[in-house]
């Protein structure tokens, strides 16, 4: 139908239509499509930007801040933490325990999926255990258990390249001892935790735990390692069952050597014995025989018993009950205090003892220190035996050494007191300082501890310790030799023998005591295996090689002999003439 011109005016008017009206449509939906990708575009890296801006600030907070404070924390985390165990170190810094970092094979047997199988093939790289037992760890339902201790670095590598699942390593350390055997019972040993079981590890255990700097013992390896050889010779020269030895800083106590043989090795307790780890010098306590001799004269000139004149009736054996007293070889007349002393005369010391009396006797033995332990920082230390009754006859066996039983360690601490003027030191496996007092206790007068280094130095010179003779050290000692006791009594023909000198004798630095237990005497002893033949000679190597390392300056000349010159002037007694000047006495006389 026609629409009327006045309709068609009414219609508004839309403009004339051009040939490329299409075009222009297409072209704005194309411009809008681009502006819309320019705004996500810029959405996008505006977003991109400000996950970078947060992850870079992350990075500056966990870097400088956070990184401080992780820094501080972990510094005084460090701080606070159980250091490992330290050293053990001789005198001089020479190394004698300390631990290495190791590692240790475990398991969780729960994650391990064939048991069998495992244990095989660990067994094939760690050949010492037993795939029976290690695959009966890995069956067990328990949450962890150790395979293998202190792994070595190879070990650990051949493991772990097995890679079977539930085998795991824990870092540790193992304790070492470089000088091996050298110092067994001394400085002891660990047990797999380190813990401390015996010796200096034990006794210093929980400061080896928490400390710095390295322990620092009077020991001298040098000095132990003659010590040591010394008496190894002897044992093997004799036959003997055991030997132990002492050297001892005279003036303060310090132990600068102590050997009890035989020994184990701590590195590896495969060999150890118990004898071997039994420590004779510090544990063992002993019937020391005529060394006690030493201790019974100087009580007795000390208290004013007797003097140099003084002389006993030792022409007849004593006897007491159904106790008899001999002499090993008498001289069948009566002697006087040096002569007793040199001759080691048993009735001589008996007598004497009993004109001192029990009450002076027991407490000089007890001033000397030898009624109660010595206090040596060790675990193992042996306490005295003694009457718990002190009778006479008791007062006149312990004259000459029996009937009481000592350490070795108490002999040499108690004739450090002889020696160095009349002070007891206590015996000591700690370094003194230099400045650092030393503590001690006045037990007899400085003239006695004179007379008593002249009379020791006559029994080396004239008496039965000839053989520990070293010239230009000027040795004193005493020899002593005592029947072992057993089921029954005393077996005569189980022997220690032992010779305890000090060096130089004109003003002692250093006691030196050895013991040998159950000598054999040999064709070079002439069948003897009394202390003359045994620890004497010992001794004297010993001095002779320590001397040197001691910076103790051999002297040009013998010293005087005061005693032996007074000896000769001593009056008759009861009608029997003084004999001459005293006579060298052989080794055949020798206890």
């Amino acid at each position: 139908m026609i629409r009327s011109i006045a309709a068609l005016a009414a219609e508004p008017f839309a403009g004339p239509r051009a040939a490329g009206d299409g075009a222009i449509h297409i072209d704005g939906v194309r411009k809008r499509a681009l502006e819309t990708g320019r705004t996500r575009l810029l959405v996008a890296g505006a977003l991109f930007l400000l996950a970078f801006a947060v992850i870079a600030g992350r990075m500056i907070d966990v870097a400088l801040l956070r990184g401080a404070a992780i820094g501080h924390a972990r510094t005084q985390s460090e701080a606070d933490a159980p250091v490992g165990r330290a050293d053990v170190v001789d005198r001089n810094g020479v190394l004698l325990a300390t631990s290495l970092p190791t590692e240790s094979l475990y398991a969780r047997p729960r994650e391990v999926l064939d048991p069998a199988e495992a244990a095989r093939r660990v067994v094939g790289v760690l050949p010492d255990l037993d795939a029976a037992d290690i695959e009966a760890k890995l069956r067990s339902d328990r949450a962890f258990v150790y395979l293998r201790r202190n792994l070595t670095p190879r070990q650990e590598y051949a493991v772990n390249a097995l890679g079977i699942p539930g085998l795991y390593f824990e870092k540790g350390e193992k304790r070492v001892y470089p000088q091996g055997n050298l110092a067994a019972q001394l400085v002891g040993l660990d047990d797999l935790d380190n813990r401390g079981v015996a010796g200096i590890e034990k006794s210093f255990d929980h400061a080896l735990q928490n400390r710095h700097e390295p322990l620092r013992l009077s020991l001298d390896i040098r000095v132990q390692t003659v010590l040591h050889d010394e008496l190894a010779k002897a044992m093997a020269a004799f036959t003997a069952v055991g030997a132990t030895g002492i050297v001892m800083d005279a003036r303060t106590g310090e132990v600068l050597a102590m050997v009890s043989l035989p020994d184990f090795d701590p590195n590896s307790m495969a060999g150890a014995s118990p004898d071997s780890m039994f420590d004779r010098a510090s544990l063992g306590v002993y019937e020391m025989g005529s060394t006690f001799k030493l201790f019974n004269t100087a009580a007795a000139l000390d208290s004013g018993t007797v003097n140099l004149a003084s002389s006993f009736d030792a022409s007849q054996p004593i006897h007491v009950a159904r106790y008899e007293i001999t002499d090993y070889h008498p001289q069948n007349r009566w002697l006087t205090v040096p002569e007793i002393l040199v001759y080691s005369s048993n009735i001589g010391s008996a007598r004497m003892a009993l004109d001192m009396g029990t009450a002076t006797q027991k407490s000089y033995l007890e001033r000397f220190g030898m009624l109660a332990p010595t206090g040596i920082e060790l675990p193992e230390t042996g306490a005295p035996l003694y009457p718990t009754t002190w009778r006479e006859i008791n007062t006149m066996t312990i004259a000459f050494g029996h009937g009481m039983a000592v350490t070795p360690l108490h002999v040499a601490a108690g004739v450090s007191a002889i020696v160095n003027g009349g002070v007891l030191h206590p015996a000591t496996l700690l370094a003194r300082a230099d400045a650092e007092p030393v503590p001690g206790e006045r037990v007899i007068k400085p003239e006695t501890s004179r007379t008593m280094r002249e009379l020791m130095r006559m029994v080396v010179t004239d008496g039965t310790g000839e053989k520990a003779d070293v010239p230009g050290y000027e040795v004193g000692g005493k020899t002593g030799t005592a029947e072992k006791t057993g089921v029954g009594g005393y077996r005569h023909k189980s022997l220690l023998s032992s010779f305890v000198a000090a060096f130089p004798i004109e003003d002692p630095r250093y006691v030196v005591l050895a013991m040998i237990d159950e000598p054999h005497g040999t064709k070079e002893s002439a069948g003897y295996a009394t202390a003359g033949w045994t620890a004497a000679p010992a001794v004297g190597r010993i001095v002779a090689q320590i001397g040197p390392m001691l910076d103790v300056a051999p002297a040009a000349a013998p010293g005087p002999a005061d005693a032996r010159l007074r000896v000769a002037q001593a009056p008759e007694r009861q009608g029997v003439p003084h004999p001459s000047p005293l006579r060298k006495v052989s080794l055949a006389e020798a206890e």
